[in-house]
């Protein structure tokens, strides 16, 4: 498995758990930036993983903020991508589990450096359940083909 992750510089040291949280699964990590607390703008990075996504050139994608807002809203941009701001255990089962969700975006300001990794093994383990949830995702994705 190979995931694309990206921060700004408010979500810089979190990005630094969250990698070591992925190596210690024995994922193949592609950090795309940013390298350092140096004020940057987030949708920069956020559509860098995203696009890594959509081009299947990452399994999935994660992404740090602040909030995890902005790289959310930035990343849903992207035609393929369904990324979901999570700050616990069960949006982020949810995430997997009915939304499918391929991009996990988290807030630095509002986890705790144990809750991002947590989440972050979260995210990787859980499957999506399919069934009725296959349908609404369908109409997920064609709505990216009416833009």
């Amino acid at each position: 498995m190979k995931v694309a992750i990206g921060s700004d510089h408010a979500g810089y040291k979190a990005k630094q758990r969250a990698i070591e949280a992925l190596r210690e699964l024995g994922v193949e990590v592609d950090d795309v930036g940013t390298h350092s607390e140096a004020s940057c703008d987030y949708p920069d990075y956020a559509f860098e993983v995203a696009q890594r996504v959509s081009r299947k050139q990452a399994d999935v994608g994660v992404l740090i903020c602040g909030t995890g807002i902005g790289m959310s809203i930035t990343a849903n941009k992207v035609r393929g991508v369904r990324a979901a701001c999570v700050h616990s255990d069960l949006t982020c089962e949810m995430a997997r589990r009915h939304n499918d969700a391929n991009v996990l975006c988290m807030g630095a300001r509002v986890l705790d450096d144990r809750q991002v990794q947590d989440l972050v093994r979260q995210f990787l383990r859980i499957p999506f359940d399919g069934g009725r949830h296959t349908r609404r995702i369908r109409k997920i994705t064609n709505l990216d083909r009416a833009r």
